[in-house]
């Protein structure tokens, strides 16, 4: 195991296209680090980086007390899983596995004691004789997560390993991914575009955009304290509520507004920063589960306002409801399976104030209270 330290890196391709910019983190010793974002954010190529695949334009990778830019990859004690598992076909299960380790010259005594051991510990011991072409995508995910394992290197790096696989597969796995770090404590990259994934996996997780970090830290802390409207509205499912206005005072208390209807007074720590934002334009954002539909346990302060039910989404557990404000606002609420709604319903919507996060403007805005 290791520490891994990205310091000031950044890759520039042709025609002057910045993938990476200036990107520092440090991994630590057994940590199951995630890098998520959208398409083309850049965390593929930075994990290609660390893997020696892509070479650096500038800055230093250090895997445990080594500079590893101009070490080949083989060279780097790393083992990557890629997102076609990229197995060899007219290899089986076994051959596939050892096929490292007979690169390294291992013993073959000590190559099939160490084949047959990782097989077992992934379910793997009735196909080794098997080619890949028989497997489902879920074998043939653990045979590529089984050929990084036996390497025994100082860090796993894993990219989109899970996004070939059906839903139910793939919350298996990731249960699976996460207990078999959990045993071997090896530091761990893991690259995804999937928000849920990172935050079940995750010690701590990564956003990225544009080549940069946005923000870092513990998966609840990303989703309860998003530093900027980007992180906030790409954690989450379904996405935070996005609401343009300003703020106002209304006899001494800060409040946001939007349109002729809409008014959320602020809570003490969010009117508090808020203050230098008077009579600005500002963007709140609600998480859907903290918009409450006719309840009698909200408190004095919650605002309330008038919602029409456009669409229902059933999801077993709770209801993910569509609807639109008189003044044209669209807004998302997540409520329990105990309520009989159905579209063209007229709803009351209670909101308390601890629920309204607030953004400057722009799809960047930094977010008023915890974005310093």
């Amino acid at each position: 195991m290791a520490q891994v330290a990205l310091e000031s890196i950044s890759k520039v391709y042709p025609g002057k296209v910045l993938a990476v910019d200036n990107l520092s983190l440090r991994i630590m010793d057994g940590e199951l680090l995630v890098l998520v974002g959208p398409s083309g954010c850049g965390k593929t190529t930075t994990l290609r980086m660390i893997a020696g695949l892509e070479e650096l334009t500038s800055g230093t990778i250090r895997i445990g007390d080594r500079v590893v830019n101009k070490l080949h990859p083989k060279d780097r004690d790393v083992a990557m899983v890629f997102q076609d598992y990229a197995l060899y076909p007219h290899m089986s299960v076994y051959k596939n596995m050892a096929f490292g380790l007979k690169m390294r010259k291992v013993p073959r005594a000590e190559i099939d004691r160490i084949v047959r051991e990782t097989a077992s510990m992934l379910g793997l011991s009735d196909l080794l004789d098997r080619k890949p072409g028989s497997l489902s995508g879920g074998q043939q995910q653990r045979v590529a997560v089984g050929r990084a394992i036996v390497r025994n290197p100082k860090c796993y790096l894993f990219d989109e390993p899970l996004s070939n696989l059906d839903a139910r597969l793939r919350l298996q796995m990731r249960a699976e991914l996460k207990a078999l770090h959990l045993r071997l404590k090896t530091t761990t990259i893991y690259v995804t575009h999937d928000q849920e994934e990172a935050m079940t996996m995750g010690d701590r997780v990564v956003v990225m955009a544009k080549g940069q970090v946005q923000q870092l830290g513990k998966p609840l802390e990303i989703y309860h304290r998003p530093v900027n409207r980007f992180v906030a509205g790409f954690v989450g499912t379904p996405p935070m509520n996005f609401l343009e206005g300003q703020i106002e005072q209304h006899n001494g208390q800060l409040s946001f507004t939007a349109g002729s209807g809409l008014r959320l007074p602020l809570a003490s720590a969010t009117a508090e920063a808020a203050q230098s934002h008077l009579d600005r334009k500002v963007v709140a954002g609600i998480r859907p589960e903290a918009l409450r539909i006719d309840t009698k346990d909200q408190s004095p302060e919650a605002a309330s306002i008038q919602l029409e039910i456009r669409i229902t989404e059933p999801l077993g557990d709770r209801i993910d409801v569509y609807g639109r404000t008189a003044d044209g606002h669209d807004l998302i609420a997540r409520v329990s399976t105990d309520r009989d709604l159905s579209p063209g319903m007229s709803v009351q919507v209670h909101i308390e104030p601890s629920c309204v996060h607030l953004f400057e403007p722009g799809e960047y805005g930094r977010h008023i209270v915890f974005g310093q």
